[in-house]
């Protein structure tokens, strides 16, 4: 069993690294606050959502100094090959709450995974608004699953609040169509206009990603409930104000 959890951490490295250069051929990435990621465990990760592709970057990320697991939908973790490497690495599965999945047990199943996961000292990640945003900015709404383990977990853990900024009008995002984009679909399309574009010659898309230490405050605004909580994250992540949707040309040579 041992033997195996070094095979995955070991696997985890080195995809984390080839995803990281497959990203640069359309990403130029900018990191501020890297110093949270080089922390020791246990870390609770807190990002926002605007694009179905900012988990891949930010795990790819974390990945170079660390390791983290992920609480990832249903959707994705019973893909048949995947399934076998979340499993390995200890993720957490939930059910699809934003195609109407009603698992009533879930936030309890969440919460015992991430609790369990956290007193082994293994960092977590989870989306406190637990779907992508609808809008150029983030909206946290009734989502308890955040302010629930926060509520349980250990003075040891660290929280750490991710706030992305530039995917927001991406392919990735809700922004063109309204709807969450087939992540499948959208990675057929991103290999064939990286082909279209000779492979060197892919159009940047500038994302920012800044990590910060939120321990203390996010814990203080737990104390009075919920509401005020998720208040809190939502003022974190939209702290730059609305972002507007940048729609990036996707080959070198169309106006």
């Amino acid at each position: 069993m041992q033997r195996r959890g070094t095979f995955i951490r070991l696997f985890s490295k080195i995809l984390a690294f080839k995803i990281r250069l497959l990203l640069r051929l359309r990403y130029r990435i900018s990191i501020k606050g890297e110093e949270a990621i080089r922390a020791g465990a246990p870390v609770l990760y807190l990002p926002n959502h605007p694009a179905m592709i900012d988990p891949v970057i930010l795990l790819s990320e974390i990945y170079r100094f660390s390791s983290a697991i992920p609480v990832i939908s249903e959707n994705y973790y019973d893909i048949p090959v995947a399934k076998w490497y979340f499993r390995g690495m200890g993720a957490v599965r939930v059910s699809d709450l934003e195609k109407g999945s009603r698992d009533t047990g879930v936030l309890q199943s969440i919460t015992r995974a991430v609790y369990k996961a956290l007193r082994r000292h293994t960092n977590v990640l989870i989306y406190p608004g637990g779907q992508l945003a609808a809008q150029g900015f983030e909206r946290i709404l009734n989502k308890k699953s955040a302010y629930h383990i926060i509520n349980g977990i250990s003075g040891d853990v660290q929280i750490v609040g991710v706030r992305f900024t530039g995917l927001w009008g991406s392919m990735w995002s809700k922004a063109r169509t309204g709807k969450s984009p087939d992540f499948f679909m959208q990675l057929m399309k991103g290999f064939l206009y990286v082909l279209a574009n000779l492979v060197f010659f892919v159009p940047k898309r500038t994302v920012n990603l800044e990590f910060e230490d939120i321990t203390a405050a996010a814990r203080e605004a737990a104390l009075p409930g919920q509401k005020p909580f998720n208040t809190f994250l939502e003022d974190f992540y939209n702290r730059h104000g609305e972002e507007p949707a940048r729609y990036v040309k996707h080959i070198f040579y169309w106006r």
